[in-house]
C-alpha cells in the first residue's frame, strides 16, 4: 500500500515537472499566442472606447503587420484604407469595412467579432449553459457541427459531427454567423428546438429538448479490465493538465491506453503540447512557422521518465487544431497508433486581438508542422488504420473504431511487440 502511494506521488511530481518545464519554455520563447486566457478576470476584454474610423484603422494596421501571409493574399493593402477610411461614420460601417478586409484574405479563421460575438467567444467553456450540447463552426457560409458533447440531448438524439445545420426552428441559417446560430439553438430549459440537418446528402429533422449542460473536457474509465480509455472533448480549459493527470491516475493500473480525440476541435495549444510531452523523453512535438518563414521547434523536455504503454489514439473528421498537434506528435514519434478517419486539417494558428469597444479579432499569425515537418492544413492526418463509423453503427450502439483500438491494444499487450514503431 505504501509503495503504491509513493509511486503515485512520484508520478504526479514528474508530470508536474514536465508541465512546468513546458510552461517555462513557452514563456522564454515569448510566443504570445500560447498565452492561456484568464476568462474569469476578463483580461481579453479591451474596455477602451474609440470612434468607428479609429477602430477600422487599428484593425487595418494589425492585419497589415501581423497576418501570416505578408502578401495579404496577393493584394495592395492600401486600397482598403483609401476605399473606406473617409466613408466610415457609424460602428456598423466599421464592422462592414473590417469584415470586407478580412474576407479578402480568403481565410475562414480570421474574423472580426462585434461586442456580443466576442463576449460569446470568451465565455468560459466550463460554465453551465442551456442548450443541446453541440459545437459548431462556420465553413464557407455553412454551419457545421464539429463535435457533439457526450451524454447531452444532441448525442441522445443521434446528431453527429459533420452534420450541416440547414434550419433552426424553420429559419434558414445559411450565411449566418456562428454566434447567431448558437443563439437560435439555445433557449430556456426544458423547451424544444427543431433542427433540419444535412448528412451524406440526406435531410434529417431532429426535435430536441434543451437542458442545462456542464461541459466536461475529459472523461476516463477502464474498459475490458486492462485498457484505460480517456476521452478528451476540448483543449480549451486552463485546468486541462490537472484533468489529464487525474485521468491517468484513474487508469494507471491498465496495461494499455486509448485516447479518444474524435470530435475534438482543439483549444489552447499549450495543453496539447504538455500532454504530448508526458509521452515523450525526446524529439519534436510541433514546429511553428511565422510570417517571415522562420521555424521554431518545440521539443519534448529531456527527462528520465515518460508514459510508456501501448497507446492508440482515435481520430475522425472532427479532430482538429490542438487535437491534431497531439495526434501528429504521438504518431510521428512512434508513440501511438492512430485509428479512425482522416482529421479535419486545421494547421493554422490564430491570435486573439482584444479590440476597442469590447470587440475582438481572431487573426491567423502562423502555421504549424508535425514533428516530421508535414503541413497538414486542409489535408489532415491519416490514420494508421482507417475504420468507418456509420449512422447504422451509432443506432445499433456499435463503435467499430473503438473495437479496432481495443484489438490493437490487446495484440500489443499479448505479443509484447512494439508495433507502434512500425506504424506510419
Amino acid at each position: 500500500m505504501y509503495k503504491k502511494v509513493v509511486s503515485k506521488i512520484l508520478f504526479v511530481f514528474i508530470i508536474f515537472l514536465a508541465c512546468l518545464a513546458i510552461y517555462n519554455y513557452l514563456t522564454l520563447q515569448n510566443i504570445q499566442f500560447f498565452i492561456t486566457p484568464n476568462y474569469s478576470e476578463g483580461e481579453l476584454i479591451n474596455k477602451q472606447t474609440t470612434n468607428p474610423k479609429r477602430l477600422f484603422l487599428k484593425s487595418w494596421r494589425i492585419i497589415k503587420s501581423k497576418y501570416y501571409d505578408p502578401t495579404l493574399n496577393g493584394q495592395d493593402w492600401t486600397k482598403w484604407n483609401k476605399h473606406y477610411v473617409d466613408q466610415i461614420k457609424t460602428q456598423e460601417d466599421a464592422y462592414v469595412a473590417i469584415n470586407s478586409m478580412l474576407a479578402s484574405l480568403d481565410d475562414p479563421y480570421s474574423i472580426f467579432l462585434n461586442q456580443e460575438q466576442y463576449k460569446e467567444q470568451n465565455t468560459n467553456i466550463d460554465a453551465k449553459i442551456v442548450g443541446i450540447g453541440v459545437n459548431i463552426m462556420s465553413i464557407s457560409g455553412k454551419i457545421l457541427i464539429v463535435s457533439v458533447v457526450d451524454t447531452t440531448p444532441a448525442q441522445k438524439a443521434g446528431i453527429k459531427a459533420g452534420d450541416i445545420i440547414l434550419k433552426v426552428n424553420g429559419k434558414d441559417v445559411s450565411g449566418k454567423t456562428v454566434s447567431d446560430v448558437a443563439a437560435l439553438i439555445r433557449g430556456e430549459i426544458n423547451t424544444k428546438v427543431k433542427l433540419e440537418l444535412l448528412r451524406d446528402k440526406q435531410k434529417l429533422t431532429k426535435e430536441i429538448t434543451r437542458e442545462e449542460i456542464k461541459i466536461k473536457n475529459i472523461n476516463a474509465s477502464v474498459i475490458d479490465k486492462n485498457i484505460g480509455y480517456i476521452q478528451i472533448s476540448s483543449f480549451i480549459s486552463s485546468d486541462m493538465t490537472k484533468e489529464f493527470i487525474d485521468a491517468l491516475n484513474k487508469t494507471q493500473n491498465c496495461q494499455g491506453l486509448i485516447i479518444d480525440l474524435r470530435g475534438n476541435t482543439g483549444g489552447l495549444m499549450p495543453n496539447a503540447v504538455v500532454i504530448a510531452d508526458m509521452f515523450l523523453t525526446q524529439g519534436h512535438i510541433v514546429s511553428i512557422v511565422d510570417r517571415d518563414k522562420q521555424k521554431s521547434d518545440i521539443n519534448a523536455q529531456a527527462k528520465p521518465y515518460a508514459i510508456n504503454k501501448p497507446l492508440v489514439v482515435l481520430i475522425d473528421e472532427g479532430t482538429a487544431s490542438a487535437s491534431e498537434i497531439l495526434s501528429g506528435a504521438l504518431k510521428d514519434n512512434h508513440k501511438a497508433i492512430l485509428v479512425g478517419k482522416r482529421t479535419y486539417g486545421k494547421g493554422m494558428i490564430q491570435r486573439i486581438y482584444p479590440m476597442p469597444n469590447q470587440t475582438g479579432m481572431n487573426l491567423t499569425i502562423a502555421k504549424y508542422l508535425t514533428p516530421k515537418g508535414i503541413d497538414i492544413n486542409k489535408k489532415g492526418i491519416s490514420p494508421d488504420y482507417e475504420v468507418d463509423y456509420t449512422a447504422k453503427d451509432f443506432i445499433a450502439d456499435k463503435d467499430p473504431q473503438l473495437d479496432e483500438a481495443k484489438r490493437i491494444i490487446n495484440r500489443l499487450i499479448n505479443n509484447n511487440k512494439n508495433e507502434i514503431a512500425k506504424a506510419g
